[in-house]
């Protein structure tokens, strides 16, 4: 059975990994990373694997695997590359090390790269947009989770024109899971109680990554909110000229009507009218939406997805199944729960 390991192992992207890959029928999880807990079990640090006999090992004893899954901090992975590459056939790297194609972007969104020549051989790791290059890569950059939701909710738009000389504004709802780990005080749960907290009110990362798949500008807002798990965009799209709204359910459904991890939800009946991230808690689904404002010249794009899963771990296996030729859907095809505490 082809084998996977986790470096990074002890974040919470890293015990996201470790759930999935558990189960993951094609691969068997041979080394799960992490400098702090050397030696201990990976139970201690995520009570829910618990069953699992696996320690948590060093990062600099790596054992030869098929598929090697990232989970460290910017800059690690483009400092230990090498390294990575050597011990496994595919590497999935969930940090923004390698997400953007020109060296001159990360000298404006990040602190420059260290192995630039390299960005030439990463793939984009977003199925839905780019499984055609996934398939048979051996180095992908999984996408950051509000660019995830952005650029999925955004594609059937750009895909039909309708963004061409669109005015853009987004606005990105997340939970404090995206702050990993080890994220602070900004993060702590009497801190991140009760807010709606704006704490990229401009020039986030994610709008590189935007901008890059999208092929167009966008003004970029994330707020911190009182959830756990969860990213949930409002896109604002002023277009040139108005689309029918017949024109804009051929664009979604023709975007994703095949792709299984894919929910078009748009103004149905019940409590659950729009994209909701509570919904999509624990799996890798993404449920996209819209709304007409023709009194405005408006239309107004939904998408939800768990943060940690769609735009994190679930994406990374979801590309790996792709990589490996996989039916892609191993490992993933769980739904969510209803009803569920804050996600």
């Amino acid at each position: 059975m082809p084998t996977a390991s986790v470096v990074g192992a002890s974040g919470f992207a890293g015990g996201e990994l470790l759930r999935i890959l558990a189960d993951h029928p094609e691969l068997r999880v041979e080394q799960a990373t992490s400098r702090q807990y050397e030696k201990r079990s990976v139970g201690t640090v995520h009570p829910n694997l618990r069953d699992l006999d696996l320690r948590f090992s060093s990062p600099e004893d790596l054992d030869d695997v098929d598929v090697l899954f990232l989970s460290a901090p910017h800059g690690v992975a483009m400092d230990h590359i090498d390294e990575y590459r050597d011990v496994a056939d595919t590497v999935v790297d969930l940090s923004a090390d390698f997400r953007l194609q020109e060296e001159t972007q990360y000298d404006e969104w990040y602190d420059g790269h260290t192995r630039p020549e390299l960005l030439s051989e990463s793939v984009y790791g977003l199925p839905e947009i780019n499984r055609e290059n996934i398939a048979g890569a051996d180095l992908v950059a999984g996408g950051g989770c509000n660019a995830t939701a952005t650029i999925l909710g955004l594609t059937p738009l750009a895909e039909a024109g309708v963004l061409d000389d669109a005015h853009l504004t987004v606005d990105v709802k997340v939970g404090s899971s995206e702050g990993g780990a080890g994220g602070g005080a900004a993060s702590s749960h009497p801190e991140r109680s009760g807010v709606v907290r704006p704490y990229a009110p401009i020039s986030h990362r994610h709008e590189a990554e935007i901008q890059q798949e999208l092929g167009v500008s966008v003004s970029f807002t994330v707020h911190a909110v009182d959830m756990v798990r969860g990213a949930s965009a409002t896109c604002h799209v002023h277009p040139e000229e108005m689309p029918s709204k017949a024109d804009l359910w051929q664009a979604f459904r023709g975007a994703y009507e095949d792709e299984p991890f894919v929910d078009l939800v748009s103004g149905g009946g019940g409590v659950y009218r729009y994209p909701e991230p509570k919904s999509v808690a624990g799996t890798n689904r993404a449920e996209i939406g819209f709304e007409m404002d023709e009194r405005n010249d408006r239309v107004v794009v939904f998408s939800a997805i768990d943060n940690m899963m769609k735009g994190s771990a679930g994406q990374a296996v979801h590309a790996a199944n792709v990589a490996l030729g996989f039916d892609e859907t191993t490992g993933l095809d769980y739904r969510g729960l209803h009803p569920v505490g804050s996600p």
